[in-house]
């Protein structure tokens, strides 16, 4: 066991110094397989390997499709037309709430969340600007929007961090609605009132808006369809995927087909956006594999019997251990996806007879998996929080205080809260 803990260590130390988990996560695995005892060629050929490529050819089409899909949102201006449209209903003097609730809608509706920032970044800019709050607050206000509770709480949502849970406790994309419907609001009113708070601690401190340096990173696309048509392809993918119970993939390919069509006259450009938005799957589904793969070796290992005897053998209710184990691997790899693919790949089919015996249903357990990948997840080292500081501006030192109570700090909160009232019998 003292291996596998050592395995985490090397997966988080190198993770943190930027070192990419395609060749971390073999290297970790080699560590478990050695203190494991296990022969390291067959460790790495077969083992790690069946791991990596059984999630790649489970989730590669959502993977792909997902990115297809934001690409040619964003591309298309219908992106930025919805985020748009939400702002100027809430106005201007509201800022803050104007570019949450836009990349909220945008992350609801099946836009990846890299997407999402760029398209929204440019409209926090201009929003910002005119209340004159300080740009600081743009990485965390975004970030809530886009990396808690429409990725992981609201019940429905097509994120790759609410589908993975689906395979290993056979569930729907609604998994226990009201356990996340009640997270959704600690983490989108509890966020909001922080930086609400922080806004006018910053006036108070003389910090307000200034200009960037480097224009660069906004997103120039300006062409702006229709709102109503914007918004189609959206509530297509959402009502398809919970309210028709079609495939992930057939949604997907529905509100693909949607923006092509709706858009017809760009066509001579979706060649360009469809091969971009494949090409940028194809990182992010090898980036997961290759954590998923490392959870695999985790569980060949004779130590594991005994962390997993550690683990369900927390006292209380089981979702404490579950939420424990996802986000401690979520912060391991920097990654929500990585860690719940790690957690579940190892310790999924142990949870799904748990909720057979306990009177906990899978869905509490889904839920929980969920919610718990969005919490350690944005570590200095997460990949998001670093393309988010990317393309603001901003650096750790001038916005992680506020990602960190917004992205992290109120979402574990709000898993205790729904694992206490599930506890009490409340849930």
């Amino acid at each position: 066991m003292l291996g596998i803990l050592l395995g985490l260590v090397v997966l988080m130390a190198l993770a943190y110094m930027g070192w990419s988990i395609i060749w971390v996560a073999p290297i970790a695995a080699g560590v478990v397989a050695v203190t494991g005892g296990l022969d390291l060629l067959d460790a790495y050929k077969d083992t790690y390997m069946s791991g990596f490529v059984d999630f790649a050819k489970s989730w590669f089409p959502v993977f792909m499709l997902g990115a297809i899909f934001g690409k040619l949102m964003e591309d298309t201006g219908m992106a930025r037309s919805v985020a748009v449209a939400f702002t100027k209903v809430i106005g201007t003097k509201r800022a803050i709430l104007g570019v949450l609730v836009s990349a909220a809608v945008l992350t609801y509706g099946g836009v990846s969340l890299f997407v999402v920032v760029f398209a929204v970044y440019p409209l926090a800019l201009s929003l910002f600007r005119e209340a004159d709050i300080s740009r600081k607050l743009i990485p965390a206000t975004i970030g809530l929007g886009a990396f808690t509770f429409t990725m992981t709480a609201l019940p429905g949502t097509p994120q790759i961090q609410n589908l993975i849970p689906m395979e290993y406790f056979k569930t729907t994309a609604t998994a226990a609605p009201v356990m996340g419907i009640i997270a959704a609001i600690i983490m989108a009113v509890g966020g909001y009132l922080y930086l609400r708070y922080r806004e006018k601690e910053l006036k108070q401190k003389g910090e307000t808006f200034v200009e960037p340096n480097d224009k660069k990173m906004v997103n120039q696309v300006d062409r702006q369809p229709n709102f109503i048509l914007s918004i189609l392809p959206l509530l297509t993918v959402l009502l398809t995927l919970n309210l028709l119970a079609w495939d992930v993939v057939t949604a997907l390919i529905a509100g693909i087909v949607l923006i092509m069509l709706l858009n017809i006259t760009l066509i001579k450009g979706f060649v360009t956006s469809i091969n971009k938005g494949a090409s940028g799957s194809v990182i992010a589904i090898i980036n997961t594999s290759a954590a998923v793969g490392f959870g695999t070796v985790v569980r060949e290992v004779p130590g594991f019997e005994r962390l997993t005897e550690l683990l369900v053998g927390i006292k209380g209710n089981p979702l404490i251990s579950e939420a424990i184990a996802v986000n401690v691997l979520a912060g391991a790899t920097g990654s929500a996806s990585g860690g719940l693919g790690i957690a579940l790949e190892a310790l999924g089919s142990k949870y799904y007879e748990i909720a057979q015996t306990s009177g906990i249903s899978p869905e509490a357990f889904h839920r929980v998996a969920s919610l718990s990948s969005g919490g350690l997840d944005v570590l200095p080292h997460n990949g998001a929080v670093l393309t988010l500081f990317a393309i603001t501006g901003m650096t750790h030192k001038d916005s992680y205080r506020d990602i960190f109570v917004v992205a992290l700090l109120i979402p574990v909160i709000a898993v205790a809260v729904v694992i206490l009232l599930n506890t009490i019998g409340i849930l």
